[in-house]
């Protein structure tokens, strides 16, 4: 495993070593280099340092030319305007830097210098209630954050933040035990498939909904084994174990059908953190962060204000003693800042929770369990809305099955590549199997695609398109260049740097040398969006190159045929690496 310098980072450290050279004062001066229209790179630095020396700019930037030395990385470099300086890198320089990121397996991207521990809450169902399209994005983006930081070399540790505890549980629990083979599986021996499980569930919560609403006795009697379950009552306990148990059959049978890996120790909900709930309120309350009003305990801030006026607290223990949705979110922060050791505490939950979390993890730092060395963050993300620009409903105005939508997403995609699988030679089983990796592709491609924070338009019709921006078109990218790959015959891809490249050719190569700074950005911003973009850009580029710059028919030379199948085989390594960063499959052939 070895990293390979980007070409932009290898320029900037050439321009700023001729900066410092021209004007020792300065110090350490950044260039400000960024890709440019006029050439491949542009750095913007010598205006500001010129003004800080009172310095002419122009004067200054010829002086730092003079002092960078072309021909092995830099081609030729020019001043244009007040003192910007305009870089072209040697064909060589890229052909050779994208040898050695072929050269690694990891394609020369390093890992991070500043790698730590960061644990993800993501992808936080709700016990014995079905997952609905509302629950889509926090899946979605937060496995793609897993990839991309675990990718950078962050130890990673995943957390899902179940609803499995509340009253409701009371109901169901004491139904089940006046009822008890609610919960038999119907049709056999054996394990309940996932829509099994969530059927048994959605009869029983209907049936003791029912009840608890008809019958003042049983409701009594529901409240009751609430009191049983919140002390540990062991009948109680065993009943509750099976409603989760059987909802994680449930769950993860609709992970599988995303391609998301979910482990089971994974899994720690409300429930886990229900031993600390008394120590965390005493913690708060002993420090003077959280005080008793009206017999409930609360934080308040300054700038949080209701409609009234009034400041908005956050109710962390309630006036009966019961515990709320804070106690077990500062209470889960306690545990993964003392015992997972975290650094990072992320988020990906729905923007419109974002004033509770402000509120807690302001709480956090004022009790000191979050600082200057354990940050927590927000991934907030937007709505799913349908094509109508509205929240996405079903035509009868119900919340939409994340399972039906899967499901239809997979169907559609399966017609799309059966349409061309005569021309590649694919058989049933591949037919079927790529349906799934171009369906739930998708579906992820499309919200990562957009930046989380914004909502997005869910149209199956667009996203299963193999026009624009769509994970079909890179998929279809890809199974391209290896199809181009295997049609190459005894001519192997090599790296030739003494060739002189087209400008395609030219490009394509800069964009591929971009990947590593652009993991690193997507990384540190928590962007996946960010990765999607450079995707498709890169497939992009690659139609441009393969339209203008022939590879097998019309043959060229060997070494350009050998120079240009290495581009390819670079580009396919890329995509796939990038596609894999989202959680999306690259089938060999499509």
């Amino acid at each position: 495993m070895a990293s390979v310098p980007s070409l932009a980072s290898s320029v900037e450290q050439r321009v700023s070593d001729a900066l410092a050279s021209a004007l020792p004062e300065a110090g350490a001066a950044d260039p400000l280099l960024r890709r440019s229209d006029r050439a491949d790179f542009q750095a913007n630095g010598i205006l500001a340092l010129a003004k800080k020396a009172k310095a002419n700019p122009r004067e200054l930037a010829t002086t730092v030319v003079e002092a960078i030395p072309t021909g092995d990385l830099i081609k030729e470099i020019e001043v244009s305007g007040p003192g910007f300086l305009n870089i072209t890198v040697s064909d060589e320089a890229i052909v050779r830097t994208l040898a050695a990121r072929a050269a690694d397996d990891r394609l020369g991207v390093p890992l991070s210098p500043s790698a730590g521990t960061t644990v993800i809450d993501y992808a936080q169902p709700n016990v014995a209630k079905e997952m609905h399209v509302g629950h889509l994005r926090s899946a979605v983006i937060g496995a793609a954050m897993v990839e991309i930081l675990e990718f950078t070399g962050e130890k990673v540790v995943r957390r899902h933040h179940i609803g499995d505890w509340g009253t409701q549980f009371g109901m169901l629990i004491q139904y089940l035990l006046e009822h008890p083979h609610e919960l038999d599986h119907k049709g056999g021996e054996g394990e309940a498939s996932g829509e099994e499980a969530m059927s048994n569930l959605n009869r029983l919560y209907k049936a003791s909904r029912a009840l608890f609403d008809s019958d003042e006795e049983f409701k009594t009697r529901a409240r009751a084994r609430v009191v049983d379950l919140q002390a540990g009552d062991e009948e109680t306990l065993a009943l509750w174990q099976r409603f989760v148990d059987e909802s994680k059959i449930y769950f993860y049978s609709v992970f599988n059908k995303l391609d998301m890996d979910i482990q089971d120790p994974d899994v720690v909900g409300e429930s886990g953190y229900n031993d600390m709930l008394a120590e965390t309120c005493k913690l708060l309350e002993d420090s003077g962060v959280a005080v008793r009003s009206n017999g409930a305990l609360c934080v308040f801030f300054d700038e949080y204000k209701g409609p009234d006026g009034n400041p908005t607290p956050l109710i962390v223990q309630k006036s009966d003693g019961g515990f709320g949705y804070a106690a077990t979110d500062l209470s889960a922060i306690r545990d993964r800042v003392g015992n997972l050791k975290a650094d990072t505490l992320i988020y990906v939950v729905d923007a419109r929770q974002g004033l509770h979390f402000k509120m807690v993890f302001e709480t956090a730092r004022r009790a000191g369990w979050l600082n200057d060395e354990v940050k927590a963050v927000q991934l907030a993300f937007g709505t799913v809305l349908g094509k109508d620009g509205k929240p996405f409903k079903t035509r009868e105005g119900e919340t939409v099955r994340l399972v039906d939508l899967l499901d239809e997403a997979v169907e559609r995609a399966t017609s799309v590549v059966r349409e061309k699988a005569e021309k590649v030679g694919l058989t049933e089983a591949e037919i079927v199997e790529n349906g799934q990796y171009v369906g739930i592709g998708a579906v992820k491609y499309a919200d990562l695609s957009t930046s989380a924070s914004r909502d997005y338009k869910f149209d199956l019709d667009q996203m299963v398109s193999l026009n624009g921006d769509t994970s079909v078109y890179l998929q279809y990218a890809y199974a391209r260049i290896r199809s181009i790959l295997r049609k190459a015959g005894e001519r192997q891809p090599a790296a030739h740097p003494e060739l002189e490249l087209a400008p395609a050719e030219r490009a394509l190569g800069l964009h591929l040398d971009g990947f590593g700074t652009l993991v690193a950005e997507a990384a540190e911003e928590y962007a996946p969006h960010k990765v999607a973009a450079y995707l498709y850009q890169l497939s992009s580029l690659f139609t441009t190159f393969y339209d203008q710059c022939p590879v097998i028919k019309p043959e060229p030379e060997l070494v350009v045929a050998e120079n240009r199948l290495f581009l390819c085989e670079l580009t396919a390594r890329t995509l796939s690496k990038g596609m894999s960063l989202l959680g999306i499959r690259t089938p060999e052939k499509l």
